[in-house]
């Protein structure tokens, strides 16, 4: 059982360079993707219902921002988008999806950059907002990890968790996605019982990254972030038998990553 994550960087921009494509060769079970920006009846019906597919779209209250999307070959059982505060729920970046046992929280979390300065780049008053989102998420979620139950957690987290993850790391210490008040939070995080699953399947590969700027030459030079993950729960892990990044996928300015998992992983049929 396949499972692929991706923000797209705008569905329908990704759907003119073959999203679609894409979607049919991709071999997954189930897809989650972020950054939509558009409402479901702004996409176009390949997008929003394509043969095959189950649909789920989340979209933000302003326009044009943010969204999350889940493509599935089974439908879900059922769909939660709240973590009951306005503040986080006005911004559509949460689907929480079960399938059977297992949980699929598809999540597009917040950047840190906030208001622009000069020279063209952004403060970092927005990490408290970030971190207060990654909290509100993982509290929403402990319960049930803390039961055993198979959970996945994945998206664009918009933090590389160490150094290994970008390829210019001294140059990014002060920049958002790379701060260390972002790093240690999420180690904080993981060390609460969640495993990097990439990092689990390649310890110590360099070289392996999700983002590029868009800036002219650097995904060709490979000057990336992995920002993307999957993390697994303890009682998700097992299932875990593979995870990859697939960086020759265009369309965005992130490429597609994901896990191979043991269907049982759903439980009982």
């Amino acid at each position: 059982m396949r499972i692929v994550s991706w923000n797209v960087n705008g569905l329908r921009a990704c759907a003119k360079k073959g999203f679609c494509g894409w979607l049919t060769a991709s071999e997954a079970d189930l897809v989650c993707v972020q950054e939509v920006r558009s409402r479901e009846d702004q996409l176009p019906p390949e997008v929003c219902g394509p043969d095959g597919w189950h649909t789920h779209f989340v979209a933000a209250d302003k326009a044009g921002y943010s969204g999350v999307g889940l493509f599935s070959r089974r439908a879900p059982d059922a769909v939660t988008t709240t973590l009951g505060e306005d503040r986080f729920d006005t911004e559509g970046r949460v689907q929480i999806a079960r399938f059977g046992q297992l949980v699929v929280a598809n999540v597009y979390f917040p950047n840190g950059n906030g208001t622009p300065l000069p020279g063209g780049k952004r403060s970092n008053d927005r990490i408290p907002y970030k971190l207060a989102f990654y909290e509100a998420l993982f509290d929403q979620l402990e319960p049930e990890r803390a039961a055993g139950a198979p959970i996945l957690v994945l998206g664009d987290f918009n933090t590389a968790p160490a150094a290994i993850d970008l390829a210019r790391p001294k140059q990014n210490l002060g920049t958002s996605g790379f701060t260390p008040e972002e790093t240690e939070h999420l180690a904080g995080i993981l060390g609460r019982g969640w495993t990097d699953t990439f990092r689990h399947f390649h310890p110590g590969a360099e070289g392996h990254y999700t983002w590029w700027s868009q800036r002219f030459g650097i995904r060709e030079k490979n000057i990336g972030w992995r920002i993307d993950l999957v993390v697994a729960s303890p009682g998700a892990l097992p299932f875990v038998k593979g995870a990859f990044i697939h960086p020759h996928v265009k369309g965005s300015d992130h490429c597609p990553l994901g896990v191979d998992v043991d269907p049982a992983i759903c439980g009982p049929a």
